[in-house]
């Protein structure tokens, strides 16, 4: 399995626990690779191709592809798989591994067994991930983000998810974290105080800006201070990468060549993965933190929720869901896994 970013999220040098994906130049001609790539001329995979071990199902080098893979990491239903199941997809991922395998197994199943153990299992400590904090639970237990779209919000509200967001991201990052390198606590805790402050003061900051502007009606103003933790939010995730990464910059990531050996390390490479995945973290919260507002708007004009204004905070959580399980394998599937960069 590719160890990049949140597991499968892993993707050029944007786990949370810093630098073992590889990028950027190092010897050799040609275009050095930041992870090792599918071979060449590969025909486009049926919705069940040939297994291989520890490689994506879907092809990479395209969006759809890449959209499709995430989706399958972020599929609920590996949260409720038993250990009984969870311990005959590891071994019969380990019969395939040493060429043991029973007659009739289908790529299907081996498929399926891989699903299963990539979303269970930490790649690098062969630990369970806590389920609340593994990418296929990422969904449904974020609903903090509902708390940060209320109305009339107070400044103690505002505090209060902002910092339970960040505390909750930061939980994921950690139970996900790249673990092949060790890398000090204080590293995560240095990311999380950054994230929770500049989250928690660009929110209060403009929520105060808001109430102040004399100019807007109440309606505008309450339309806008829905709108306030996309920038709180954004801004913070880009903090959190910052803080966390900031020394790949100065000593850069590993490369590797086409054969996938490593030729020596690149702070070309780290700044475009950093560069990527700060862009990544800005696109993410964006349908979720601005399309239930605008459909909120809308919604809560209609009769059915002005007589019955108790269901709008289900009515919220249920957008919010749709909004969030839609928009995370987007944003996340605006990269490839691997870059190349000319030498």
């Amino acid at each position: 399995m590719s160890r990049h970013a949140p597991r499968e999220l892993r993707w050029a040098a944007a786990n949370e626990g810093g630098g073992a994906a590889r990028g950027g130049p190092g010897g050799g001609g040609g275009c050095l690779k930041w992870r090792l790539r599918r071979a060449k001329g590969m025909a486009e995979p049926a919705d069940y191709p040939p297994f291989q071990l520890g490689k994506p199902r879907f092809e990479q080098t395209s969006f759809y592809g890449r959209f499709r893979h995430f989706l399958d990491i972020i599929d609920p239903r590996t949260l409720f798989v038993t250990e009984s199941r969870l311990k005959e997809a590891v071994q019969l991922l380990e019969d395939y591994k040493h060429g043991t395998l029973p007659p009739g197994v289908t790529n299907k199943e081996l498929w399926g067994a891989q699903k299963i153990k990539q979303a269970i299992i930490h790649p690098d400590t062969n630990e369970t991930i806590f389920m609340p904090f593994r990418m296929s639970g990422i969904v449904c237990p974020n609903q903090a983000v509902v708390g940060l779209l209320l109305p009339n919000q107070t400044l103690a509200s505002t505090v209060f998810w902002q910092w339970l967001n960040q505390s909750h991201n930061a939980c994921v990052n950690y139970a996900n974290r790249n673990a092949t390198k060790p890398s000090p606590t204080s590293k995560f805790i240095q990311g999380y105080l950054g994230a929770v402050i500049s989250a928690v003061s660009i929110a209060v900051g403009l929520n105060v800006l808001v109430q102040r502007a004399n100019k807007f009606t109440p309606a505008t103003r309450l339309l806008i201070q829905r709108f306030v933790p996309f920038p709180a939010v954004a801004s913070a995730n880009i903090c959190n990468v910052v803080l966390m990464r900031h020394t790949e910059l100065e000593e850069g990531i590993d490369v590797l060549d086409n054969n996938g050996n490593i030729v020596g390390s690149s702070r070309i490479a780290a700044k475009h993965a950093l560069l990527e995945t700060a862009l990544t973290r800005v696109v993410l919260p964006m349908p979720i933190l601005v399309l239930p507002p605008i459909i909120m708007s809308i919604l809560e004009k209609t009769s059915l929720l002005r007589s019955r204004p108790r269901m709008i905070l289900p009515v919220q959580s249920l957008v919010c869901l749709a909004a969030f399980g839609l928009a995370l394998p987007l944003a996340i599937s605006l990269f490839p896994q691997m870059s190349e960069v000319s030498t």
